[in-house]
């Protein structure tokens, strides 16, 4: 009896449906996107001595390897951190700030415009405490300006509007309303409680 011979197979349409599957995948697979901390450098400019700084108007953070807090030399918790930024950035010592509403402690920051808050850190240290020291000190700021934009808001022509609503506002397209006039309250906050956080690794 005579052996049949084994059907072929057609392979004629798996290019089809291989690309199909690749389609399907690169269609359906979402890519997570890596957001950084924004951080705008300064200009590079020639070489001019650095301006001095008065050390009252310098607020120290350091973060140690274990996770360990020392703020101005005592410890300290991270949730405590952003009341003691805000203290230090609001005092207004030198009487130059108008709407400062801290101690006018002499011996602190003399305005938000002249205060820095210096943070350094070890190499060993986590990335998660990293990221909540950074969290609360720039929530510290976000607190002022949110006050600030509160205040000055409503005789600008934008009532119960914080200094996030704001940003949020003009950088949505739909917004119908003066974007000129919103920039400029927000570069005169910006400008009176500038975000100077300086960064050092050792």
């Amino acid at each position: 009896m005579a052996k049949r011979a084994a059907p072929e197979v057609n392979a004629g349409s798996m290019a089809d449906i291989a690309f199909l599957l690749l389609i399907f995948f690169l269609v359906t697979t979402t890519i997570e996107k890596d957001s950084g901390i924004t951080r705008k450098l300064p200009p590079i400019e020639d070489e001019t001595e650095p301006p001095i700084i008065k050390q009252k108007n310098i607020f120290t953070v350091l973060l140690n390897k274990n996770d360990q807090l020392l703020v101005e030399d005592e410890n300290m918790e991270i949730k405590d951190l952003r009341a003691a930024a805000i203290e230090f950035l609001d005092n207004g010592g030198d009487g130059s700030c108008s709407f400062c509403k801290g101690q006018k402690d002499p011996a602190s920051s003399d305005n938000p415009d002249k205060a820095i808050i210096s943070l350094k850190n070890d190499r060993e240290t986590s990335y998660a405490a990293y990221i909540a020291v950074q969290n609360e000190l720039v929530a510290a700021y976000n607190v002022l300006r949110n006050r600030r934009a509160l205040e000055i808001g409503s005789s600008k022509g934008f009532p119960k509007m914080d200094f996030i609503k704001m940003q949020d506002t003009y950088k949505d397209v739909r917004w119908t309303g003066n974007k000129d006039k919103l920039k400029a309250v927000i570069d005169q906050i910006k400008l009176e409680i500038p975000q100077k956080l300086s960064e050092v690794v050792e």
